[in-house]
């Protein structure tokens, strides 16, 4: 791929902060969106080396701002979009933030790529938007169920992004990654969850609903499908592929494998926060990544024990582990 700067939203958070790197580690120069705040903090972006930074331009902003999306991405090569509010459970509470932030500042992000004629924009999507598998491995194809508002904003910006394309021509791909985990992700998800409490010496670790199946893919695994598809030729425009291993494990077999890669034995406590309202919560997800392996090079490289033992490698350092608060519940 020639492009020289990419633009990137959420750049501060877990895989877009991974994906900043791989970028400059290809020789890009990275536009960096960070959502503003008063604290002049770049989430994970304080923690690279001056090597990496010296690559990266850090803009304060918000996608949910149309100006500040035309200015971050004025002159850009390509964009990669993954700004999005993601925890589930805060949905249920604020979902006029997630139609806010998820399908407006995605609007916000497909006009100003049509304004400035930008060769490629990567939008993210999301496993959520299928729901509880109606048949499995789960393709393209499969219908879209809003199992929460927060799956229902992620398929009002997977919409807005086709429309684009179809009604405007921009070049648009989507990217639907199944469930990333790895180091820097919030402790609202299962892995880091159980890892960081496990980490911090509790051996009686609290979680939810043991019984659902998800397909778990390590964070350099996805991060490497945005690059394939940035390197990509035309014919991917327009489309959207799956990125994931093919693979399901249940929670509770899950924490089983990671009590296992951390030597060391749990007991599991049901902490009925931490269990979604019974029509909300998705059953089972298994990715079919057909398309995505055909399209490009991709095909994921770590098993889920060799991300696991890195993801609790990177939580078990103390620096790490003391920006994570293991003694409560993070929506």
């Amino acid at each position: 791929m020639t492009t020289n700067t990419i633009a990137v939203t959420g750049s501060e958070g877990f895989i877009a902060s991974h994906l900043v790197e791989a970028l400059v580690q290809r020789g890009h120069s990275v536009r960096a969106m960070v959502q503003y705040n008063s604290f002049s903090s770049a989430g994970w972006l304080d923690k690279m080396s001056p090597e990496v930074l010296e690559h990266v331009d850090i803009v304060m902003g918000d996608v949910r701002d149309h100006r500040s999306v035309m200015d971050l991405t004025n002159g850009v090569d390509a964009v990669c979009h993954l700004a999005a509010l993601i925890a589930i459970p805060y949905s249920y509470q604020a979902p006029e933030s997630y139609l806010a932030t998820n399908a407006a500042g995605t609007l916000n992000i497909l006009e100003a790529a049509r304004t400035h004629g930008t060769p490629r924009v990567i939008h993210t999507s999301t496993s959520e938007v299928y729901g509880t598998a109606r048949t499995v491995p789960i393709a393209e194809t499969h219908p879209l169920q809003a199992q929460s508002p927060y799956s229902a904003s992620k398929i009002a910006a997977d919409k807005f992004a086709e429309s684009y394309h179809l009604s405007f021509d921009v070049p648009v791909v989507t990217l639907r990654p199944f469930n990333t985990y790895g180091p820097r992700q919030s402790a609202r998800a299962v892995i880091p969850t159980t890892i960081s409490q496990i980490a911090a010496g509790k051996r009686e670790i609290q979680l939810g609903a043991l019984d659902p199946t998800r397909d778990f893919n390590f964070v350099l695994d996805t991060v490497n499908a945005f690059l394939a598809l940035l390197d990509a030729d035309d014919s991917v425009l327009g489309g959207t592929y799956n990125t994931g291993s093919g693979g399901e494990i249940s929670i509770g077999d899950l924490v089983k494998l990671i009590a296992a890669v951390m030597n060391t034995e749990v007991e599991v406590t049901l902490d009925p926060a931490r269990v979604r309202p019974a029509g909300s919560e998705v059953m089972r997800l298994v990715c079919d990544s057909t398309l995505l392996k055909e399209a490009t090079s991709w095909k994921p490289q770590y098993t889920l024990e060799e991300g696991l033992s890195q993801t609790a490698s990177w939580f078990c350092n103390p620096v790490n582990l003391a920006a994570y608060h293991t003694d409560r519940y993070n929506i």
